[in-house]
């Protein structure tokens, strides 16, 4: 596990920026995949650039069985007959397969991370400006975790009483929309929360098979793969028998990816690429030293701007299992 200095000397620091904080197109490109790649889904998931704030995102796909006998010497109808008249264009055809269109709509919204530093803290840090380069790394470094997190489990309609409310209603998040439209799961119901192979199976039934074409993965919190492990040895000391390896880590051949941010009491079978993090605009890392404020209070302020939104490309290719008990032993 890093600790802070491996992660502040892993991440971006202003010796990158040539720019005077302010990225040019090619920089917020890598920018943007350096930060991301830093979590769990960073170099999995798809990051999508726009340039308007809402719009859509065009998907494309293409059915299946439509394959068609030959007939000799006639362009033939799906069932093998001579072709006819289309009256849409007047032309004589016969069977044609089309890819099928749709949208999904985004809407980016824009986040910011403001912090500022006392000049006085670093003139007297033993770091010196070192220390300037170590907490804007561990900023980034946190913006990129905040960033996942967010996109997981954003949730406008969350209490306002909740404690993290203000940073779970700036969006909603992938776990939200699935549950408005994906396969659902609930172990609470079926299995009484209880996390064990049958679990994982039904998630498994409730994709439709198509989908199940060695992409997908098991999204699970740390905690709820350390219980699936525990469950696992206590069936098999039980049981008296033996659970093959791969079970533990890739249940009926899936692999099982660990993601800090995802809820404990759910589990999601997506291919990651599935999961879209869609921006518009440049990151902007800016800072001051030369305002009034700052002179008059002697301190350097900064800010990281950009914006987003997370988009589920086809909902009838996530299952989510929801309900699991991690508690006990």
């Amino acid at each position: 596990m890093p600790n802070s200095k491996q992660i502040a000397k892993e991440a971006i620091t202003t010796d990158t920026l040539s720019t005077g904080g302010l990225l040019n197109p090619e920089q917020s490109s890598r920018f943007l995949r350096q930060v991301f790649e830093q979590t769990a889904l960073g170099g999995m998931v798809r990051n999508e650039m726009r340039r308007v704030k809402t719009g859509e995102i065009d998907k494309i796909g293409i059915a299946s069985r439509i394959l068609r006998p030959k007939v000799e010497n006639i362009d033939a109808n799906a069932d093998g007959t001579p072709p006819t008249l289309n009256s849409a264009t007047g032309q004589i055809t016969g069977y044609r397969a089309n890819p099928i269109t749709s949208v999904v709509p985004y809407a980016c919204k824009a986040v910011r991370l403001p912090w500022e530093i006392t000049n006085e803290t670093l003139r007297q840090n033993i770091e010196g400006q070192g220390y300037e380069q170590t907490t804007e790394a561990l900023m980034v470094a946190q913006a990129a975790i905040d960033t996942e997190d967010l996109c997981l489990n954003g949730d406008t309609s969350t209490d306002a009483g909740d404690a993290d409310a203000t940073f779970l209603r700036m969006n909603d998040g992938w776990i939200k929309k699935i549950q408005n439209g994906g396969h659902i799961v609930d172990l609470t119901a079926l299995e009484n929360g209880t996390l064990n192979q049958q679990a994982f199976n039904l998630a498994l039934l409730a994709l439709p098979a198509k989908y199940n074409s060695g992409s997908l993965r098991w999204l699970v919190s740390p905690h709820t793969a350390q219980k699936w492990t525990n469950n696992l040895l206590n069936a098999a000391v039980n049981g008296g028998g033996n659970v093959p390896d791969s079970m533990y880590t890739s249940p009926f051949g899936i692999p099982i990816v660990q993601v800090p941010r995802m809820p404990d009491d759910k589990i999601m079978l997506v291919n990651p690429r599935n999961l879209i993090k869609v921006g518009t605009y440049d990151v902007q890392i800016r800072k001051t030293n030369s305002d009034v404020r700052s002179i008059m209070e002697d301190k350097t302020f900064y800010v990281i701007h950009f914006d987003l939104d997370s988009i589920v490309e086809e909902l009838d290719a996530v299952a989510l299992i929801t309900g699991v008990d991690v508690t006990g032993g």
